[in-house]
């Protein structure tokens, strides 16, 4: 499996650290300025890196990642063009980088053509949102075989033997969604989030990210108390979407991500 998501989750539990995992849409708000961004992430102390493939019906995702979307494939944005993206970036960025795309594009490209290029290109995980575990296990076969993790996301109403079935087939870590319904950005952690991170940590060792109205550095601390790591989406991507004509966006972006990672501190730990 990856390397890279295995050796960054043994550092931070190593060093007592929780991670924050950032989420951008690959092209948004065009393929220049996203490389900027990736490496401003990278540069701002974010773990893992997901980078989302613009697809035309993205129905898991809230407003704020639909309009990206659209954004990102209006300046070209495209599965083959995510993967350049990465494979340009691979050199200078040291986070993992998962790419998060819905089976439509990957079945489109062929399963094992995708991932000997996504290999090629230096992505370490794929989460493809909209395909269930029960029928996933050609594509987790295929992945591995490429040394590439399989990531899954996993939902309040999980049954636990599907949370078992996902520990089984995935690698690198395992995405928990803290609230039913689209992404984007809420007020509160949800209640019942703590609760479902326990329930999967009965079933698996893997390491457990959090997302879904993750959006403060006050969200990433609460988070931080019992996830592995939080996963802050659609509140960077409406950043990118409000600075996209400011000639401080990088900044901007970079700022957030470090208030946000500050906010990553293990339990007991007091903020500096």
């Amino acid at each position: 499996m990856s390397g890279r998501i295995a050796d960054t989750f043994a550092r931070l539990r190593r060093d007592r650290e929780p991670g924050l995992v950032t989420y951008v849409t690959a092209g948004d708000p065009d393929l220049g300025r996203c490389a900027d961004i990736l490496a401003a992430l990278d540069r701002a102390g974010a773990d893992v890196l997901e980078v989302g493939v613009p697809f035309s019906d993205p129905l898991a995702d809230g407003p704020v990642i639909q309009r990206a979307t659209e954004r990102a494939l209006a300046a070209g944005g495209s599965l083959r063009a995510t993967l350049t993206l990465v494979e340009r970036m691979r050199p200078v960025v040291k986070a993992p980088i998962v790419i998060f795309s819905y089976a439509n594009p990957v079945l489109r490209m062929g399963v094992t053509a995708f991932a000997t290029r996504a290999a090629g290109a230096g992505v370490d995980g794929v989460l493809v949102l909209d395909l269930p575990v029960e029928e996933s296990s050609e594509l987790h076969q295929v992945l591995a075989s490429s040394g590439l993790d399989t990531i899954f996301l996993l939902s309040p109403t999980t049954t636990d033997a599907r949370i078992r079935r996902a520990a089984e087939l995935g690698s690198g870590f395992l995405y928990g969604i803290s609230r039913l319904g689209v992404t984007g950005a809420r007020d509160r952690v949800a209640t019942g989030a703590e609760e479902m991170v326990r329930r999967i940590r009965r079933h698996t060792a893997l390491p457990i990210a959090l997302g879904f109205g993750i959006s403060r550095p006050e969200h990433v601390g609460e988070v931080s108390a019992y996830a592995d790591a939080a996963v802050v989406g659609s509140a960077l991507v409406a950043l990118v979407a409000e600075a996209s004509a400011s000639p401080n966006l990088i900044d901007r972006v970079e700022a957030y991500v470090r208030e946000l990672k500050g906010a990553c501190v293990a339990p007991g730990t007091e903020r500096p």
